[in-house]
């Protein structure tokens, strides 16, 4: 492949830094590289490929002669600053919820619905972390018979909030253990060895913006407007992984061979499914790993046409890096930046 201008804003974030760590790994044809950041990370480096690489404040005119940008920042900013990226000839790859909902931008997961990318006009939408593992795991599904509900539950860690959110989990269990009071300062409520099923902003009727971005998602990338969808996003004392219990109905009943058989044969999953012997994804597993690991699959006791199985991903990597990335691989592949 051709060398590419690449630049990512918001690199010394845990999605930018593993931006970095993956297109070294897929050996992706970087030509210049361009880090972008804050006041608070400007003037920092990182390695890439053995070398050390300046962390710039992000302004437009950094954009001049960048191929793909890869925006791993809050809304607002991608807001802001995706166009102008655009307007300097650079192909956008966002991670945030700037563009989703936008119907005139692409929201992609390349196993799913690469073709989707033929039509972008400067800005791609990578989807949220816990949608992605989700339609990894529907996709196949879908190939057997029309899906007509969908209800998740998600486990989610707290890396997908951030850092911070890390470091409270290990300061928290460790003041726990110790005997000690704990305040919280990153989740309204302690996250150490305690579960909290909020998830993002609380809209009008009582659900939560993010389990709202997994009923818009699935449908724009699955291109069935019409599909049943309904989840609950819960965050979980998980440094890395997010899980997912999910429930499905089909036009038709598909039994738990045919959606195994199905499952293994999809690019990117990796099904374990022998509960007798324990064996069943968990974060621990996916850690580390590009795939999204699928198991507990098994009839839905009560639905004739239902289904019930176990989804776990890395939200790190398939769930944000990797997937931006992947995005990336198949622009080029197709000529398209």
């Amino acid at each position: 492949m051709v060398d590419r201008n690449v630049a990512i804003v918001g690199a010394a974030g845990a999605v930018g830094r593993k931006l970095l760590d993956i297109l070294e790994e897929r050996r992706f044809p970087v030509g210049g590289l361009t880090l972008m950041g804050t006041a608070r990370t400007a003037g920092t480096t990182m390695e890439f490929r053995g070398r050390s690489e300046p962390v710039e404040l992000v302004e437009p005119e950094r954009f001049e002669g960048v191929h793909i940008a890869f925006f791993a920042v809050p809304t607002d900013v991608s807001l802001s600053l995706a166009p102008e990226a655009v307007r300097r000839g650079a192909v956008v790859i966002d991670k945030s919820n700037a563009f989703r909902a936008d119907p005139s931008v692409p929201l992609v997961v390349p196993e799913v619905n690469q073709e989707a990318l033929s039509a972008h006009r400067g800005i791609i939408a990578s989807p949220n972390c816990s949608t992605i593992q989700l339609v990894m795991a529907l996709k196949p599904i879908e190939g057997l018979s029309r899906l007509t509900r969908v209800v998740v539950a998600t486990y989610q860690s707290v890396s997908g909030t951030g850092w911070e959110a890390v470091e409270e989990l290990r300061t928290q269990s460790r003041s726990i253990l110790d005997g000690q009071a704990v305040k919280p300062k990153v989740y309204p409520h302690p996250i150490a060895f305690n579960l909290i099923p909020h998830i993002d902003e609380f809209e009008p009727g009582g659900h939560s913006k993010e389990e709202m971005k997994m009923v818009t998602e699935t449908r724009k990338i699955m291109g069935r407007p019409d599909l049943a969808v309904s989840a609950t996003t819960v965050r979980v004392p998980v440094e890395v992984g997010h899980s997912e219990a999910v429930w499905v109905e089909t036009r038709r009943p598909v039994s738990p061979e045919e959606a195994r058989e199905a499952l293994a044969a999809m690019p990117g999953v990796l099904v374990r499914d022998d509960p007798a012997e324990g064996v069943y994804p968990t974060p621990l597993e996916a850690a580390g790993r590009d795939e999204v690991f699928v198991g507990r699959i098994r009839k839905d006791l009560s639905s004739e046409r239902g289904l019930a199985f176990w989804v776990v991903s890395d939200n790190l990597r398939k769930g944000a890096a990797s997937n931006a990335v992947q995005i990336a691989e198949e622009l080029v592949k197709r000529g398209l930046c």
